[in-house]
């Protein structure tokens, strides 16, 4: 059910992406779908081989090459999904990152099971009295 529900996430990002980055087009909602299935499975099996074999250069960059490997997953899921299409480095770059914050916000919210956790605040209470607790006298 997590998974469902995240690829339903990445595409809606991918449609918001479409609609807001230049260079970046959809075909429609069920191109959005295949899309973000595709995305998801691209960043699951292809990404982390990329990032071990790049490591150095992510090093080098501070982190900074990451964004890279995200622009070309984004690039590479257009070249397999029919209807998503990617002209270019900028426009995978920005709509890489777009996804990627729009997929953290709205994943900030699931639980691995797919389920809508609530974020409450937990207030501290006093720690029960006790020899530990008690003040030097």
């Amino acid at each position: 059910m997590g998974f469902l529900f995240r690829v339903l996430i990445n595409a809606f990002a991918i449609y918001l992406v479409a609609n807001v980055v230049p260079g970046i087009t959809v075909a429609g909602i069920g191109a959005a779908l295949v899309a973000g299935l595709v995305l998801g499975l691209v960043n699951a099996v292809v990404r982390p081989i990329l990032v071990v074999l790049t490591l150095p250069i992510t090093l080098v960059s501070l982190g900074l090459f990451l964004f890279v490997l995200n622009a070309f997953c984004l690039w590479l899921t257009s070249e397999l999904v029919s209807g998503f299409e990617v002209h270019g480095f900028w426009p995978a770059f920005l709509g890489a990152l777009v996804i990627s914050v729009v997929s953290w916000v709205l994943n900030a919210f699931v639980s691995d099971r797919g389920r809508v956790v609530v974020i409450t605040r937990v207030s501290r209470r006093a720690p029960p009295p006790g020899p530990a607790n008690s003040p030097d006298l």
